[in-house]
């Protein structure tokens, strides 16, 4: 048998299957042993499995699939990434996915059901008991992206009166609580939170103490309605664990814990990197090649149009570029520069925003810090370009030329890179998605038009 390279490649580190494991996985699929795969997995904890699920070629997939379907579990199946989900769904027969799915809390099933359609939708909710189906349709009811969405439905809460010892023993009678909890909530007679408890002090304090005697600080109710962004900026600033979620009377309905919150955060963060290349939220190392060129080239034409202005703006100088034609090879050094000063000032101006701190009482300092960071740089590009364009071109007037548009372009940067996506944010527009595009147009109009405007004064 020839010797076939591994599909997946992952680096040797402490938090992935290592090399020898990974070329292992890939010789029992090319051989179709399904005993070895299951003793390669088996020790794999479950998100490392559905990263190899995840970096599997599609046919390379199905195989592992059918091999190792019937040790497909809830855990499993709520690593894998949304992008390939629905095809590793279509792919399990009907028991395996049915026993996966009473496994997942309530939260991981919304998370597996709410983008599919409804056939598909019915098959997973079927699979479900009636208390269960019940509580991810409550879910369900709420608008996509709200906390509603995000929380679970198992809630351990108690009556403030009772104590340490009371709840004590009705955690361990019971045995529908979630695998992970973090807090006991209490609740009033109409089932609205008014404190929690931690596992850590309710295990710490004497049977005798009320449950409100040793109840914590930090607690705060989120609406259902509240957008999920809004959850996870909550949990970052205020440290929370868990928090309690409550319907539009404010009574208990779910809770969300910090696992929850940072995968919105991590997601929110990766969709504006990627926003700000221009790159579809929805892209992921398994699309092909053809899904890919698709998603990217609606970006790339509204590129290409933005790009004819800056070549406007240099056709109207063609007779200054005729007379001094080494003009042609110094105007990108000015705009590329001003291209990088831009995106670095819009990298922090778009983080910032999404983390709170560029707001309206902050905008002022900080476009003013930005404006006096492009004069300091400007001065200093223009002092080295300045004097390489007079020793190499042996002309002073084109090294002032050089470092009077340097400065110029890295003025515009840097208010571009603060100003365009604030302009976008009071416009209601993400101003991840769109910044880009903009600052990099107005850095290249604003280098070329100043060069070549200030070559026409001071050369011709």
């Amino acid at each position: 048998m020839t010797d076939q390279r591994p599909d997946i490649d992952p680096e040797d580190d402490d938090f992935a299957p290592s090399r020898a494991v990974v070329a292992d996985i890939d010789e029992a699929l090319a051989q179709g042993d399904g005993a070895r795969l299951d003793a390669l997995l088996s020790p794999l904890h479950a998100a490392d499995i559905a990263d190899l699920i995840e970096q599997l070629a599609p046919q390379r997939r199905r195989e592992l699939l059918r091999l190792y379907s019937g040790e497909i579990d809830g855990e499993i199946l709520a690593e894998i990434d949304e992008s390939i989900r629905e095809e590793v769904i279509e792919q399990l027969p009907a028991a395996v996915l049915a026993d996966a799915v009473r496994e997942m809390d309530s939260d991981d099933v919304v998370d597996l059901v709410e983008d599919m359609d409804a056939p598909e939708r019915e098959t997973i909710l079927s699979a479900l008991d009636d208390s269960d189906r019940a509580a991810v349709e409550q879910s369900l009811n709420w608008p996509e992206y709200s906390a509603g969405r995000l929380m679970q439905s198992e809630v351990v809460a108690a009556p403030e009166h009772w104590t340490v010892g009371e709840t004590i023993d009705y955690l361990r009678a019971e045995d529908w609580l979630p695998d992970q909890f973090y807090h006991v909530i209490l609740v009033d007679p109409r089932r609205h939170p008014i404190g929690y408890v931690t596992l850590g002090r309710l295990l710490s304090s004497q049977r005798a103490a009320r449950l409100r005697d040793i109840a914590e600080d930090s607690f705060r109710t989120i609406s259902a309605r509240q957008d999920e962004g809004d959850v996870a900026y909550a949990f970052n600033k205020y440290h929370l664990i868990s928090a309690p979620v409550v319907d539009d009377d404010d009574r208990l309905v779910g809770v969300i814990t910090i696992d929850d919150a940072m995968t919105v955060l991590d997601e929110e963060h990766e969709e504006d990197m990627l926003r700000l290349s221009g790159v579809n939220t929805d892209s992921h190392v398994s699309d092909s090649a053809l899904a890919t060129a698709r998603q990217r080239l609606p970006w790339l034409v509204a590129n290409l149009f933005t790009a004819s202005l800056s070549a406007m703006v240099i056709s109207r100088f063609e007779d200054t570029i005729t007379a001094i034609v080494v003009l042609a090879a110094l105007m990108p050094i000015v705009a590329s520069t001003g291209g990088i000063a831009g995106t670095q000032s819009l990298a922090v101006a778009v983080r910032a925003l999404a983390t709170r701190e560029l707001n309206r009482s902050t905008a002022p300092r900080v476009i003013r810090r930005e404006l006096i960071a492009g004069v300091l740089n400007g001065i200093g590009l223009a002092l080295i370009l300045g004097l390489v364009g007079t020793l190499v071109f042996g002309d002073p007037r084109l090294g002032l030329v050089l470092a009077m548009a340097m400065i110029v372009n890295q003025i515009v940067a840097a208010l571009g890179g603060v100003l365009v996506p604030l302009t976008l944010e009071r416009m209601g527009l993400d101003p991840a998605l769109a910044s880009g595009t903009f600052v990099t147009t107005l850095t290249d109009v604003m280098g070329f038009l100043a060069f070549l405007g200030f070559a026409t004064w001071l050369l011709i």
